[in-house]
């Protein structure tokens, strides 16, 4: 009997062992392969401003094609309704309102002409993926094929067999002209007849923008012409320089049947630096091998989060959008560890270390960054290091770094919202001192009277509303423009530097800062219910209008008084007070997404894209607005506005991006409302329960764990949220913690069609 109750015993704990990894499998995402389902065309028309090229994760390198060099709509230089392609440039924007880079252009051709070509093709002939563009010409018998590495990229051209094999190489290509943009220097030298190296120095939203290039080809060429500043010049004068160069160049020993292949690897330092970035990423000619490294390299980081559906299209909606969370903030440093500071010196960073560039802030503070705490932390942490080092080099935090310089772009200090959230989600490594001081410096700063002919000065302390709030005044609206904007944001961001006081232990600093966060409460209207310009001798700005937008001259930067009023997500307890308390506040709330979507103005921003009544989902500012309803009591309005975002302005279509995709804010608000929740306030590690679409949602931790969320009676009817429990604990209401995620905890939604009020 004692044998046969052991072998009882052996054989209960087998079957529950079977039972249990059955449970656990029904808990685990079927496995996809992610990359195969990113579309690159998504956001790349109406004015989504993404480019459809070869990237990888955060890369140096954006190989793609340029279509449109004029225009809002040229921001990537990539939109979808054109049939044209200058060239194919290594640097691009991804989702911005401003265009610039489009760095080093190539063009491979079948003329026999020396003036710049363009290409013409049909859309049925163009193909992108992960890590791989391409195109076959109309005009031209000639297919193309790019992909790249992180500081590299590489093309293949197949011509025909009758054709001649020209390559149009372009130093003097320019972005979006339209901003300002225009070329300062270049240089090209011919090294040898398979090779090239130069220099490009432009000046239009980076004032002071460098690339350097070096490029080899697979095959000798011969050299048709050089033009320098519209004057054919001589081969005495190699290396040539000027203001605009390009050069037309010739294949005739490449074989019919043998493909061109070239590579070209840049640097932000010099010439060197961009040799060894390309001898070390693409030391052969296996362009197969480099894409097959992309694809790699994409489908690991794309794993971060496993998701499950029947639903084709949703995974596509949803790995597009993860895969544009990921292109931005892009790294900005050469293999051996050089880089170009803010200061414009030459720096070399410390063993661990990465330099990056291109910090969306005033968008990517609201949801990417967040987004990336939860899913790569280690990154998350470079990037606040990183920031407090662009402080040191440079004196103040950066607002919208682009190629190692200070923009002054957007409102505010956003900086100090990506460090207070790092530091309250407990991320490690992060000197909380210099923090602080970087952030109460930030926010202090009043700029001396400048020059005008002083541009790079200027547009480094674009923070005269500071002046002000420093004061303890109001921003005047009759005489600083946008007054609301950076009075509500600031209100905010000094938020944000009281919580980072307290994780450094100064205490009078974070009274000080909490105390300025109550400033929004300076431009509440009570007899309009809107947060309202002020002028100077404190009467409210007339006439008032909350429909009324006037893009860069207003008192609301790209908007208007209807989607400016609800920034205040750090205290929406006393913004709910400003009305009376939350039914009257709930009451204002439903105004703004029923009334009529009619914006007045004969200058109305361009931005103002997704509207719901007045509520415009196509810019960030409106982003945390629709949870705003769960802390009213009224959560089932928050889940009915999020299924109707998420539905009908995330699509699988090239316009399938309402507005700017804005370096991957427009996505992170996707992937995270997706799955099923938003952090409203940033530096308050408290995420809100929205609407779920996937049945199960799996995020792998740095810490070895997993965050999982269970979504059960899932359909696109049942969208409001019936019951959640952690860990099998039910929750009291729709909140859960920064912790709860680290813990590795067990998120369990249950929906249903019916509003649970």
């Amino acid at each position: 009997m004692i044998v046969f109750r052991k072998r009882f015993l052996f054989i209960g704990a087998i079957a529950l062992f079977i039972l249990s990894c059955s449970q656990e499998n029904k808990k685990s995402p079927t496995q996809i392969d992610p990359i195969a389902y990113v579309d690159p065309f998504i956001g790349t028309g109406f004015h989504g401003h993404t480019f459809p090229g070869a990237v990888l994760p955060h890369g140096m390198v954006q190989l793609s094609p340029d279509t449109r060099l004029n225009g809002w709509d040229a921001s990537s230089g990539y939109h979808y309704s054109d049939s044209t392609i200058h060239g194919f440039s290594h640097t691009h924007l991804s989702g911005t309102g401003i265009g610039d880079m489009g760095d080093v252009l190539v063009l491979p051709f079948t003329e026999d002409k020396n003036e710049k070509p363009i290409a013409r093709f049909n859309k049925s002939n163009e193909q992108a993926e992960v890590g791989l563009y391409t195109v076959k010409f109309d005009n031209y018998n000639v297919e193309a094929e790019l992909t790249a590495t992180e500081r590299a990229g590489m093309h293949r051209y197949s011509y025909g067999s009758t054709s001649e094999k020209r390559i149009l190489f372009d130093l003097g290509h320019i972005l979006q002209q339209t901003w300002g943009h225009n070329n300062l220097y270049n240089e090209l030298e011919i090294v040898n007849d398979s090779t090239l190296k130069g220099f490009k120095h432009s000046r239009g939203w980076a004032y002071d923008h460098k690339v350097y290039f070096y490029a080899k080809f697979s095959s000798p060429f011969t050299v048709n012409s050089v033009v320098v500043d519209s004057v054919v010049t001589g081969a005495n004068a190699n290396p040539y320089q000027g203001v605009n160069i390009h050069s037309i160049l010739s294949f005739d020993s490449l074989k019919n049947t043998e493909p061109l292949l070239l590579k070209v690897g840049i640097s932000a330092v010099d010439a060197k630096g961009a040799e060894k970035n390309l001898n070390a990423e693409i030391p052969d000619w296996n362009f197969d091998s480099v894409v097959s490294d992309a694809k790699n390299k994409w489908r690991k980081e794309l794993s971060r989060i496993k998701v499950e559906t029947k639903n084709k299209e949703t995974l596509t909606t949803f790995y597009t959008a993860l895969y544009h969370t990921m292109i931005a903030p892009m790294l900005y440093q050469d293999v051996d560890g050089r880089y170009r500071g803010i200061d414009k010196k030459t720096h070399h960073a410390k063993k661990g270390e990465e330099n990056y560039t291109v910090y969306s802030l005033w968008d990517t503070f609201r949801a990417l960054h967040p987004l990336m705490v939860i899913i790569d932390e280690p990154k998350s942490v470079a990037y606040v290091n990183n920031l407090l080092s662009k402080y040191e080099q440079g004196g103040l935090l950066p607002k919208w770094p682009l190629a190692s310089n200070y923009t002054g772009t957007m409102v505010g200090y956003p900086a100090v919202a990506n460090i207070a959230d790092a530091l309250s989600k407990k991320l490690p490594g992060i000197d909380q001192k210099l923090a602080l001081r970087a952030s109460v410096t930030s926010a202090s700063y009043i700029p001396e009277l400048i020059s005008d002919k002083d541009e790079p000065r200027k547009k480094r302390v674009m923070t005269e509303h500071n002046k002000y709030i420093n004061e303890g005044l109001h921003i005047p609206s009759d005489k600083i423009t946008g007054s609301i904007s950076y009075g509500l944001e600031n209100a905010y961001y000094d938020w944000c530097i009281a919580q980072i006081a307290a994780f450094a232990n100064n205490d009078s600093i974070a009274e000080k800062f909490q105390r300025r966060a109550l400033n929004y409460q300076q431009y509440f209207d009570t007899s309009t219910g809107f947060m309202r310009g002020k002028n100077a001798d404190g009467t409210w700005r007339e006439p008032f209008n909350p429909r009324y937008s006037d893009h860069e001259h207003s008192d609301y930067i790209e908007g208007n008084a209807w989607q400016w009023n609800w920034f205040v997500p750090h205290d929406i307890d006393g913004f709910a007070e400003l009305y009376g308390g939350y039914d009257q506040f709930a009451v204002k709330l439903d105004s703004l997404f029923t009334t009529s979507s009619v914006i007045e103005g004969d200058n109305a921003s361009g931005d103002i894209t997704g509207l719901i009544g007045q509520y415009a989902h196509g810019n960030e500012p409106s982003h945390h607005i629709t949870h705003m309803y769960t802390y009213a009591g009224q959560a089932w309005k928050t889940q009915e506005l999020v299924d109707q975002i998420l539905k009908e302005f995330y699509t699988n279509e090239p316009d399938g991006i309402i507005g700017n995709e804005d370096c991957g804010q427009m996505s992170a608000w996707y992937i995270l409302n997706a799955i099923g929740f938003y952090q409203v306030a940033p530096g308050k590690p408290e995420y809100v329960i929205s609407r779920p679409i996937f049945d199960k949602i799996e995020i792998p931790l740095e810490n070895g764990k997993t965050f999982s969320i269970i979504v059960e009676n899932n359909s696109p009817d049942n969208m409001y949220v019936q019951s959640a429990s952690i860990n099998n604990k039910s929750l009291d209401d729709l909140f859960f913690t920064h912790e709860d995620i680290v813990n590795g905890s067990i998120l369990t939604i249950n929906m249903g069609n019916q509003p649970k009020k």
